[in-house]
């Protein structure tokens, strides 16, 4: 996995897939890493070559000290493009990686095919939720507030269903540098992109979770509403819906992607 540098922070990348195909690029959660995306590679590799990245403050990449901004984890990204001699790529962002392609979509739109945006929020009315997390990882690390988390990110019929599922994502969670977490977060407790979505231009999917209590079915008809021609689908989900119902999302993305 190479080691790009994006403003003297170093980005762990990988680039799998199909050699000459069109370009995929995935941006995981808060609180994840590029592993998140293991359920749909082995789908998304047979038709696309796939970029995948460790976000500042996430995984192998290196945890600067904060602030951190959409835009600057934006540039990171058109850092990496730049870096392995990408013109154009299909973006699929979720939460997190969500926001950063509408911050993508409306300042980079040359560089961007197709956008799916899954399980997002273009703004959060009330900055408590946030300050509140912030509090509470200080004070005690993110292991105090995982099972919360974890509650949010998957249906207790699926945590019941599928226990290693549930493990794996609360060992990224748990795993997650504390001061790269604490950075993310300072920058959702501010997000506003709503005067971003009108200038997204390039064919959008937005994705929701029918049971997603942090970015809700109402934030994401929000996007859909605001960004020109987009479209929207809902997952029988919480809020990793990538995870919870892996196949679905998988084939609705490969859809939307490959579609002429």
């Amino acid at each position: 996995m190479p080691m790009i540098d994006a403003d003297g922070c170093l980005l762990n990348v990988s680039v799998e897939g199909r050699a000459g195909g069109p370009t995929l690029m995935l941006s995981h959660s808060l609180g994840c890493t590029l592993q998140m995306w293991d359920p749909q590679m082995k789908a998304l590799t047979q038709l696309f070559r796939v970029i995948r990245y460790d976000r500042r403050g996430h995984g192998r990449s290196d945890v600067p000290p904060g602030p951190y901004s959409m835009e600057r984890f934006g540039r990171d990204v058109l850092a990496i493009l730049d870096d392995l001699n990408i013109d154009k790529v299909h973006w699929c962002g979720l939460s997190m990686g969500g926001m950063v392609g509408q911050w993508l979509g409306a300042n980079a739109p040359e560089r961007f095919n197709r956008i799916v945006l899954a399980n997002t929020t273009c703004y959060y009315a009330d900055p408590t939720n946030w300050l509140n997390r912030i509090k509470a990882v200080k004070e005690g690390g993110i292991a105090s507030v995982a099972d919360a988390i974890i509650s949010g990110w998957l249906t207790a019929d699926f945590r019941e269903r599928d226990p290693q599922s549930t493990a794996r994502l609360r060992a990224m969670l748990v795993a997650s540098p504390v001061q790269g977490y604490l950075a993310c977060c300072e920058a959702l407790s501010t997000l506003d992109q709503r005067a971003l979505l009108p200038k997204i231009k390039s064919p959008t999917l937005v994705i929701a979770g029918r049971h997603d209590t942090g970015t809700p079915l109402a934030a994401c008809e929000l996007i859909r509403r605001n960004i020109p021609r987009a479209s929207l689908t809902i997952l029988d989900a919480a809020h990793i819906s990538s995870v919870e119902q892996s196949h679905a999302f998988t084939d609705v993305v490969i859809g939307f992607l490959t579609q002429r």
